[in-house]
């Protein structure tokens, strides 16, 4: 919950909701019937949780600077739209 931008009210709630779309959307793409529904949830949720990996980015650098564990929450940020990608072809192989 310390990830959580400030300007989003509710932390606790939404980290609770995002956790059980992320469990569900993985059941979901274990389902055939399912997997382009929970690949396309999956995918809204990595969109919606990013702000959260660009502050908690933000909140490291500016306590620490440049370290090693602050380049790698960098290095994370792209690694979001790979896990995107990822999600998609799993949701479209069947």
């Amino acid at each position: 919950m310390r990830i959580m931008p400030n300007y989003l009210p509710w932390h606790k709630p939404l980290v609770l909701v995002s956790g059980f779309f992320e469990i569900t959307g993985g059941i979901g793409l274990m389902i055939p019937a399912l997997q382009s529904y929970a690949s396309w949830g999956l995918i809204l949720l990595l969109l919606s949780v990013l702000p959260a990996n660009i502050e908690m980015f933000r909140k490291y650098h500016k306590r620490q600077g440049f370290t090693f564990f602050v380049w790698a929450l960098l290095l994370r940020l792209p690694l979001q739209f790979v896990l995107i990608w990822w999600v998609y072809w799993a949701g479209s192989v069947s």
